[in-house]
């Protein structure tokens, strides 16, 4: 079976925009199933809402939190979720290895 452009239409704008044959070979080589659902525009605009894949350490958000274990205040690189707990450096490695190992670090280690 030849392939053959096909004219879809975007989801989000309602134009009529063009599945070339090379988009097609390119998602059948990529085992895409899915045809595209938007224009190039409104794809791009849907992408430039997402946030970068990797944010540099320079521009990195740094939450300021108290440890749940320990009580410390320090700061973590991601914004808590409500209802979980949040760890410091030293008390999330402290569990970290007592689930690795089934033991506890020397206590010198991560003394606060």
């Amino acid at each position: 079976m030849e392939l053959q452009d096909k004219r879809l239409q975007c989801v989000d704008c309602g134009t009529e925009f063009i599945f070339t044959v090379g988009e097609q070979l390119f998602f059948r080589d990529k085992r895409l199933v899915n045809e595209p659902k938007r224009c190039r525009e409104c794809k791009a605009k849907q992408v430039s809402l997402l946030p970068p894949a990797s944010v540099p350490a320079s521009k990195r958000i740094d939450t300021p939190v108290v440890c749940s274990r320990c009580g410390r205040e320090t700061t973590v690189p991601f914004i808590p979720k409500q209802g979980r707990p949040v760890l410091c450096r030293e008390c999330f490695q402290s569990k970290r290895s007592t689930a690795r190992f089934g033991v506890k670090r020397d206590a010198g280690l991560g003394a606060h």
